[in-house]
């Protein structure tokens, strides 16, 4: 979702700076460690000592109520409405509140199928999420894309069997390759779906 389909790394770098700042934390690895995976586990890892469960309700309470700059990335709404609907979903790790509030102001579907921080146990890079985003949809994940831009998310689409396409939204392409990425490309725009028959085409530049 975020940094694929939702632009909301302001959001993200002004929530987590300010909360690192008041606990004492570099503001710089917080904001970088936030990317891509629950923030349970961000948490846990920056302030082992703390009562995570609140901390990272405090967080997200402030990251659903600043939805300032929150827009659709590039190409994000052309594409996923030229998709038939029981043929994609979001796999986030934000939670259902976070990810229902930022997919409606970005004007981004929100489909039966999304999988979120609340459906899995085990968070980005581990492939839990992308295996049930597959489940939902009916498919196997080896027969299915993922889209992402942070480390922690492609190493889960490679790790649960899919090919990656990988955007450099909060990375560098050396690092989306070294992840795994089977391709990079800017954004949703550069990618065009068609039917073919049972099977779902995806073009590149």
């Amino acid at each position: 979702m975020d940094g694929v389909l939702v632009d909301s790394t302001h959001v993200v770098a002004r929530v987590w700076h300010k909360w690192a700042i008041e606990h004492g934390l570099d503001p710089e690895r917080a904001v970088r460690a936030a990317h891509g995976r629950p923030s349970l586990m961000t948490v846990r890892e920056l302030l082992p000592e703390a009562d995570a469960e609140a901390e990272n309700n405090e967080i997200e309470r402030r990251e659903i109520e600043d939805l300032d700059g929150v827009v659709a990335m590039p190409g994000a709404v052309e594409l996923v409405t030229s998709l038939p609907p029981k043929r994609w979903t979001v796999v986030t790790s934000a939670t259902r509140p976070l990810a229902e509030v930022r997919l409606r102001a970005a004007g981004i579907p929100i489909l039966d199928g999304l999988i979120t921080a609340n459906d899995i146990r085990h968070g980005k890079p581990n492939p839990e999420p992308y295996r049930k985003g597959a489940e939902r949809l009916g498919f196997a994940a080896s027969d299915c894309v993922v889209v992402e831009d942070a480390h922690s998310g492609i190493r889960a689409g490679k790790a649960a069997g899919a090919r990656v396409i990988a955007f450099p939204t909060t990375s560098d392409r050396s690092g989306l390759e070294t992840a795994g990425a089977d391709w990079i490309v800017r954004n949703c725009a550069d990618i065009s779906a068609k039917l073919d028959g049972d099977g779902l085409v995806l073009t590149l530049p």
